[in-house]
């Protein structure tokens, strides 16, 4: 089944991946607390708030939210597993992306080079519609494909 939803492109790509789902604030700094103080291959969630994510690979994911929670420190989290190689492929928020997030994905994007696709306001509908492991299709316009049952091949497009 394919569902098909729109948002604002704040970091627009074409891309596709697979989904990894969360229906709580998503603290940048806890989830990747064990990854930005040592070297690893993945970002594997350290958030223990999160039961949806936590002890979850984050690295190359599309992680669908409704929002992120936390502290100033976000955006040097942000550059820190972008140059480490360890950052999701895209953010996917449901509801309006806040200045602290949206501050932290741009650095990361300018500073470290990295771009981690970011579309918000998809809507409640989003993040009810999306399930882990979902094929997710992101076009630059904002439009986010939900492809429920096919597992991702990730590819930038």
């Amino acid at each position: 089944m394919r569902r098909t939803f729109i948002g604002r492109a704040l970091l627009p790509g074409n891309l596709e991946g697979e989904a990894l789902v969360t229906h709580v604030g998503f603290n940048t700094y806890a989830s990747f607390y064990t990854s930005i103080h040592a070297q690893v291959e993945a970002a594997r969630c350290a958030d223990s708030g999160n039961p949806e994510l936590f002890g979850k690979n984050l690295t190359d994911r599309i992680i669908c939210l409704p929002k992120t929670v936390g502290s100033t420190s976000a955006g040097a989290v942000w550059q820190r597993i972008a140059r480490l190689g360890v950052a999701p492929r895209a953010m996917l928020f449901s509801q309006q992306i806040d200045s602290l997030a949206a501050g932290g994905l741009i650095v990361a994007d300018v500073w470290a080079g990295k771009r981690i696709c970011t579309v918000d306001r998809l809507g409640d509908e989003f993040l009810e519609a999306v399930k882990d492991g979902d094929r997710i299709v992101i076009s630059k316009d904002g439009t986010v494909t939900i492809e429920s049952g096919r597992r991702a091949e990730p590819r930038n497009a």
